[in-house]
């Protein structure tokens, strides 16, 4: 299984950035999808979730307005727009799948999920 994230960057705050994981080996549509970031000297952070369907969405109260997550079940992509961002936002950031993956607080913990991409690096100048 592997988790392709890409689309990271820099960019100044206010500004956006579009991330993507790309899935290959595993049955795409069968998986809820998130994603989290990890800043330095911090834990792991959940952001964004959804389901294998695309039709139920959770996010973190900290990007809720802001951030939106999506998916291609034909591509087997899922997708981060991130718009009006900010310093805070600075962080690697990485796609997760789990195939048991529900809307709940269980979709915000790392070790819930089953597979993780590398990563990807945004830096939000200020």
């Amino acid at each position: 299984v592997q988790l392709q994230a890409s689309g990271g960057g820099l960019v100044q705050s206010g500004g956006s950035l579009r991330l993507s994981c790309a899935a290959s080996g595993l049955t795409f549509r069968l998986y809820g999808m998130a994603w989290f970031r990890q800043a330095p000297g911090k834990e792991r952070e959940f952001i964004a979730g959804i389901d294998w369907s695309g039709s139920r969405t959770v996010y973190a109260d900290s990007v809720k307005g802001r951030f939106t997550i999506s998916r291609d079940n034909a591509k087997q992509t899922v997708y981060l727009q991130m718009n009006r961002l900010k310093p805070e936002d600075a962080a690697v950031y990485y796609c997760a799948a789990d195939r048991q993956w529900y809307p709940d607080e269980k979709s915000r913990v790392p070790d819930d999920y089953d597979y993780w991409g590398q990563g990807t690096q945004v830096t939000v100048s200020s």
